[in-house]
């Protein structure tokens, strides 16, 4: 089942807005997918979109430093950042 670039849209901004409500937190792919109710591989691709476009930052490293293996974590750009707040 293909879905629409508007809905890919709709929920792109439903998970800025979730990450902005947790800002400066940075959150895992498979939270996020939860929060959203989504498949984790359809949201996976949705954030490297986001990736691409500037929009959020990907983590690759747990607080120690240790890098991760298979997972990544996730948190709002300082850019989308300003603009959600004077939005």
């Amino acid at each position: 089942m293909k879905i629409s670039n508007k809905k890919r849209e709709k929920i792109s901004e439903q998970i800025l807005s979730y990450l902005y409500s947790i800002n400066p937190k940075s959150i895992f792919t498979s939270q996020i997918a939860e929060e959203v109710a989504r498949d984790e591989e359809f949201i996976k691709n949705l954030l490297l979109n986001l990736k691409k476009r500037n929009l959020i930052i990907e983590i690759k490293k747990n607080p120690k430093g240790t890098l991760y293996l298979r997972r990544s974590r996730w948190r709002l750009s300082d850019m989308a950042y300003a603009a959600y707040k004077s939005y």
